[in-house]
């Protein structure tokens, strides 16, 4: 069997849930002939710089921008009845790929990228069943196409409403959860990884995620965390940000509490199972990893729209506290600390929300909606 993977870059979400479902498939399914490609940069250079450029401008430079914007294109407007024309205009460029590889199934991890390959199937160039895996908490009109043969989701209330709400039928939504890694949901000795790291293995462990902040949010938040009168020890944890590295260079040498501080790292799961607590922006991937490692979140800066759903769910679920705008992110902090059974409670949450076999069960689905093809 065949699949093709098709994702963007807008956002590494996008991307590393196909890879995560690629992944899986080639350490598990000798059968399966795996391939991921990303949509836009197949299309164009210019289109994938103009689409992920854009994205990221308006997500980080213009936020009220981009949470209008997302309001308005999951409503009946005539904007957000552009936006699926626009990407259809693509889809030609893509099919060649499609022809190319001949796969059995496609899974998409991008709405732009769903509704191209739902064109095409409409065209009548494809036959192959569509899974359309959506990588946040909530559903949105932009992901819906007509010739989705299953969604795949993360959390039942979101398939509730895509059903309720989105007239989605309900045989074709899907709670799965959204795919990631299978080291997240692997169990560690915490002590010995605190070690490893040359920190305490018997003291309270704070993450911060800190490569998605502006510079100065991110310090003015560690800076008042630092002087919470609680014992723990922080991980900062910077990506490829360097100018946020070299601004905690020069901070932790000042800071009362112990903290070591990360670069880029592709053992980001080795960090939250250290950690008794992760302040981070509520990414849907980022958020995903955490609660399959059970780690309960305290979620800040939150983009207007998606990462608003995200936060939103994660909230609703007992699984994290949120530091809202001209909230003290010290207070919050604080408050939970001093609580050790709500911290408990959220730990526990996490740990009832169990998606460690979304990729199997996708796999299963695959198989069924194959067969269901052969026989009609």
């Amino acid at each position: 069997m065949k699949i093709l993977i098709l994702t963007a870059a807008t956002g590494g979400g996008h991307i590393r849930a196909a890879v995560a479902i690629e992944k899986y498939l080639n350490d598990n399914c000798p059968g399966v002939e795996v391939r991921v490609a990303d949509a836009l940069k197949t299309i164009s250079s210019v289109l994938d710089k103009t689409v992920c450029d854009g994205y990221h401008f308006l997500a980080t430079k213009a936020p009220k921008m981009f949470g209008k914007l997302y309001e308005s294109t999951n409503q009946e407007t005539h904007f957000a009845n552009l936006v699926p024309k626009l990407s259809g205009m693509f889809r030609r460029r893509l099919f060649p790929l499609i022809q190319e590889f001949q796969p059995d199934a496609i899974i998409t991890t991008h709405p732009f990228v769903t509704e191209m390959i739902s064109d095409l199937k409409a065209d009548g160039k494809l036959e192959a069943p569509l899974l359309c895996v959506m990588t946040d908490y909530g559903p949105h009109k932009t992901w819906l196409s007509d010739c989705v043969d299953a969604y795949i989701v993360s959390n039942e209330d979101m398939a509730e409403n895509m059903v309720r709400y989105m007239n989605v039928p309900q045989e074709k939504v899907y709670p799965f959860g959204i795919p990631v890694h299978d080291v997240f949901f692997e169990k560690a000795d915490k002590q010995a990884i605190l070690r490893e790291l040359g920190l305490d293995e018997n003291r309270m462990t704070i993450l911060i995620m800190a490569g998605s902040f502006g510079v100065n949010n991110i310090l003015s938040v560690f800076r008042e965390i630092t002087e919470l009168p609680q014992d723990f020890q922080i991980i900062i944890i910077t990506g490829r940000n360097e100018k946020l590295y070299e601004a905690f260079e020069k901070e932790i040498p000042q800071s009362p509490k112990k903290c070591k501080l990360v670069y880029f790292t592709s053992e980001v799961e080795k960090y939250m199972k250290a950690s008794n607590l992760i302040v981070t922006k509520p990414g849907g991937l980022t958020i995903s990893e955490a609660l399959a490692c059970n780690i309960p979140l305290a979620v800040f800066d939150a983009i207007p729209g998606q990462e608003e759903d995200n936060a939103n769910f994660l909230m609703n679920h007992g699984m994290a506290v949120r530091i809202g705008k001209g909230d003290s992110c010290a207070e919050t902090i604080e408050t939970l600390l001093q609580d050790e059974n709500k911290l408990q409670n959220m730990k526990e949450s996490c740990e009832k929300f169990d998606k460690s076999k979304s990729i199997p069960n996708m796999l299963d689905l695959i198989n069924r909606l194959l067969e269901e093809k052969k026989e009609s």
